[in-house]
């Protein structure tokens, strides 16, 4: 079956997750995805260590589908070798510091001199324009200075961040996105462009619920713990582990008053709306959580799911992969890998019903497609392989 993205090439320079997690979707979805590392490989593969051979977790799962070279960029011989397979790709992608893709040669003012139609994704901590531009920056940085970490976590205790790299995971994907949108425009004109997204822009962009409030209604709001905003939703301790519920809407909340035999708050106005109802979860909090107490998570969540009423069990990750709505939708893929045996990868998040992406390949070794690419795309000679191997060019 031909997938979405055949024929689409990217070139990875991806380290870490905000560049990587975007090239790993378009390969899932088909696209000819070429990681390129310095030799010796990038200090993205041996993070986290796993293998005898010492590749990552992360890496195995941020690379698959892809194809690997080594290539040593900043060399003279490295420069050619990559201007000749940048004529010959659609896109190149990759995560770096301001500046660094113009000192590699990468950036988009050069290489649509060599390729006009090439489509450059850049990302970084700040993007390539504003004061902060220039500076480095990582995940936690764009949660400190989004304001998230004001809002998460429970009053009175120092801010905190979010446990999972969201800022990392979004900007990749909205690499991802900038991508296709570009070669939508390229489709239809011919040129390439520049796509350029950052941490704290995603950052700001996933707080645009608060700063509008705080800038159209001047509310600044404290660290509410699990529970919500602008509606109910908060999580209870039951007699053998936790449940959050989400009660959001009248429907939904009507439901729950049924569910925990409580109709006759139905009616009370200072429980009207969504935002009354978070106005006052001091009063709804312990009504909830006295029901929640006297019953076990099972007992619980059986009622609220015959009441229809939104909730989970708050689960630790290792019962992830042994739950049954991952075990029938195939949410992890065990993938062989040389070293470490069976590898479980997280399946493509999107679903296509007619062009479905899929894991059809474990990341590769260091290299281990120089051959393919220099000698079967390129058309360079074995002896000329040989002879890069010995200057250290890949």
């Amino acid at each position: 079956m031909e997938r979405v993205l055949h024929g689409i090439r990217v070139l990875d320079f991806g380290r870490f997750i905000a560049g990587p997690f975007g090239s790993m979707l378009l390969a899932d979805m088909g696209a000819e995805v070429i990681r390129i590392e310095r030799p010796g490989g990038e200090e993205d593969r041996y993070i986290g260590v796993l293998s005898d051979t010492g590749e990552s977790m992360g890496f195995m799962n941020m690379s698959r589908n892809k194809k690997g070279i080594s290539l040593d960029v900043l060399s003279s011989k490295g420069r050619e070798i990559l201007r000749e397979l940048v004529k010959k790709s659609d896109v190149l992608m990759g995560n770096f510091p301001y500046g660094v893709p113009e000192k590699m040669g990468i950036d988009y003012a050069s290489l649509k001199k060599i390729n006009p139609g090439i489509v450059v994704s850049i990302a970084s901590g700040f993007g390539q324009e504003g004061p902060y531009a220039e500076r480095p920056g990582f995940d936690m940085i764009a949660q400190a200075m989004s304001g998230a970490m004001t809002l998460t976590g429970f009053p009175g205790n120092p801010p905190t961040k979010a446990a999972v790299n969201y800022c990392d995971y979004a900007t990749a994907m909205f690499a991802a996105l900038g991508v296709m949108f570009a070669l939508f425009h390229r489709e239809r004109t011919g040129e390439g462009q520049m796509v350029d997204v950052s941490l704290f822009h995603t950052g700001v962009t996933f707080m645009m619920s608060p700063i509008n409030e705080f800038m159209t209604k001047a509310i600044l709001r404290p660290p509410y713990g699990n529970a919500g905003y602008w509606s109910v939703s908060d999580t209870f301790q039951t007699r053998d582990g936790w449940i959050i519920i989400a009660p959001i809407s009248n429907n939904i909340w009507n439901r729950l008053l049924r569910v925990i035999g409580r109709e006759d708050l139905k009616d009370d106005p200072r429980f009207k709306m969504d935002q009354d109802r978070t106005d006052h979860w001091n009063l709804l909090q312990p009504i909830i959580a006295d029901w929640m107490k006297v019953r076990s998570s099972q007992a619980a969540l059986e009622l609220l799911d015959k009441g229809r009423v939104p909730a989970g069990p708050v689960m630790k990750y290792s019962e992830v992969p042994d739950n049954p709505h991952v075990k029938e939708c195939n949410l992890i893929i065990p993938v062989e890998y040389p070293g470490a045996g069976p590898i479980p990868l997280i399946a493509t998040p999107v679903r296509l019903s007619k062009t479905p992406g899929s894991i059809r390949n474990r990341a590769p070794l260091l290299g281990e497609h120089n051959e393919e690419i220099y000698t079967g795309f390129l058309g360079y000679k074995p002896e000329e392989i040989e002879e890069w191997k010995r200057e250290g060019i890949i």
